[in-house]
């Protein structure tokens, strides 16, 4: 039986502290098929991040070029930094039959969204509180008071966007945001439109005599 089909675009986001980097993780390890988009950055690394791992790391001249060359797929500043999709890491994923993962913000998830609507599917992930959103924050220590102050703020116009996207998944408990979210994969995998083999498939299967 044939396996082509139409590779999907899946993005993922949410404002810092919700969850989403955490189940996105976890999305990949558990689906082979799927590969991480790694987005560009002009902010520096954080403690145990490498370079084309998490993200890759440019200075401001290096990512500007990029944008006068239209290499992004798409790119927005986003807390004091720039962040981009190179658009060649994408069409490279897509051409060897696999799907892409975006871990993003909702300005880049509706560029996306504008620029591939048939491919992507876009999910929001909310924090059950603002208070429990506060609390992950300080728990991860990865930010001194005055960005996790800035972090807080910004998440309110954050998740004033929610109803651009085709779902959503409040991550109260772990497992089952995770499970909602690896359903979401699945069953957008099986959309007609997105596996051309089918047609020839049944085709044959009328074909046949009994």
């Amino acid at each position: 039986m044939s396996s082509e089909r139409q590779g999907l675009l899946l993005v993922v986001s949410s404002p810092s502290g919700a969850g989403k980097t955490t189940l996105c993780t976890r999305l990949l390890a558990d689906h082979p098929r799927l590969v991480l988009s790694i987005s560009a950055t002009t902010r520096a690394p954080r403690p145990g991040e490498v370079d084309r791992r998490e993200y890759q790391f440019l200075d401001r001249a290096a990512f500007d070029a990029m944008v006068a060359d239209d290499a992004f797929l798409e790119w927005a500043d986003v807390h004091e930094y720039r962040y981009g999709t190179p658009r060649e890491a994408v069409a490279a994923v897509l051409a060897d039959g696999k799907d892409v993962l975006f871990d993003i913000d909702w300005q880049g998830a509706a560029a996306i969204a504008a620029a591939a609507p048939a491919e992507t599917v876009r999910v929001f992930v909310l924090p059950p509180t603002m208070a429990d959103l506060a609390r992950r924050l300080h728990d991860r220590a990865q930010d001194d008071e005055d960005v996790i102050r800035r972090r807080l703020a910004r998440a309110y116009g954050e998740i004033a966007h929610w109803s651009e996207y085709d779902y959503v998944i409040v991550n109260d408990d772990l497992e089952r945001a995770y499970a909602e979210l690896a359903a979401i994969y699945r069953v957008e995998r099986l959309r007609r439109a997105r596996n051309s083999w089918l047609g020839g498939f049944v085709e044959r299967l009328l074909a046949e005599t009994l």
